[in-house]
């Protein structure tokens, strides 16, 4: 009888449906803000009831996409991307989570065939990835994007310096930051600015470029959405401070940067954007939605913060209307 009792349990326990959840993520570039989005959609999926050691499986692969890659490191990424996009798709999972957007580009077509939903965040430009728009997702793949209208964050600048006239821009070949740079080049004629672009390599030093640009004539910088600013410790983006305090310049980071030196900062906050993430994940976990029928989501209301103690060394007196909508950095 007690033999009978035990071989029940066993077959029980076979044949007992898994009553968890296997998620795989795929990130490109090991910089802070795509880990606050990870950490935003691990704290997501928790308010939801899927949490890690509890119901939750997750697997994270991150490839490091360095600074000074060549063009042969660069190809060797892309392999690796689409390597680790064949393990993945090899494990199975019941969802798969994208962070950054060649993380997304270069492994999706793969997961997507296999059938396994994707959900991507830190993507800034959808239509880059294959999206119709920025609103509306595609067969099999929804997510979360980083875009932002390059006018809204034109105005704060003119809101936190009216005299601002001639905008540098100092971006990366990064395919986000390049689609960044022409969108705000065209739309920044509408507030009488002209705005100076300028395209480093992802291993140049920043400075050369600050010089060119403001020999050329500019009276201020802007820190675009750029994985180079996040590379080597922020690096760039403590030099480019520098030669901007040196210069009296002001600078408009145009996103939530974490090195103090900006006059303003604007940005979508990545935690909630890898939260807006986890919404979509757990509609298609939890509720067996499709990816397709859910909206590419965004943090509807910019972060804006602006520092009394730069505004002070250049001698600008911010308006009260700034002020009301900006949190002290």
């Amino acid at each position: 009888m007690k033999k009978l009792i035990i071989t029940v349990v066993v077959v029980l326990a076979f044949f007992q449906p898994c009553l968890g959840y296997h998620i795989e993520v795929l990130q490109v570039s090991n910089i802070g803000a795509f880990n606050d989005a990870y950490e935003g959609f691990l704290s997501e999926l928790a308010k939801n009831g899927i949490a890690e050691g509890d119901n939750l499986t997750i697997n994270r692969h991150v490839v490091d996409a360095e600074a000074d890659a060549s063009l042969w490191k660069k190809v060797g990424i892309l392999l690796k991307i689409k390597s680790l996009s064949s393990k993945i798709v090899g494990a199975k999972p019941d969802l798969v989570l994208t962070i950054s957007t060649p993380a997304t580009k270069y492994s999706m077509n793969k997961i997507i065939s296999s059938g396994i939903p994707l959900v991507f965040t830190c993507v800034a430009n959808p239509p880059l990835i294959g999206c119709p728009s920025n609103e509306k997702s595609g067969p099999g793949f929804t997510g979360a994007t980083l875009y932002q209208d390059p006018l809204n964050f034109l105005v704060l600048a003119q809101m936190a310096k009216p005299d601002t006239k001639v905008l540098g821009l100092i971006h990366s070949d990064d395919d986000n930051a390049i689609a960044f740079a022409e969108e705000t080049k065209r739309k920044s004629a509408q507030l009488g600015i002209t705005v100076l672009a300028k395209q480093v390599e992802r291993s140049d030093p920043i400075i050369p470029a600050a010089n060119e640009l403001i020999q050329a004539g500019v009276d201020s910088f802007a820190i675009p959405l750029d994985a180079y600013y996040g590379f080597r410790d922020q690096q760039y983006g403590k030099d480019l401070f520098a030669i901007a305090a040196e210069n009296n310049m002001p600078v408009f980071a145009f996103a939530n940067y974490d090195e103090k030196g900006a006059l303003l900062y604007a940005g979508p906050d990545f935690r909630y954007i890898g939260s807006l993430s986890g919404q979509h994940a757990v509609k298609i976990l939890k509720d067996g939605e499709k990816p397709e029928d859910l909206p590419i989501l965004k943090q509807e209301e910019l972060s804006i913060y602006v520092d009394s103690d730069i505004a002070k060394t250049l001698g600008v007196e911010f308006s009260e209307t700034l002020l009301k909508a900006a949190k002290p950095r």
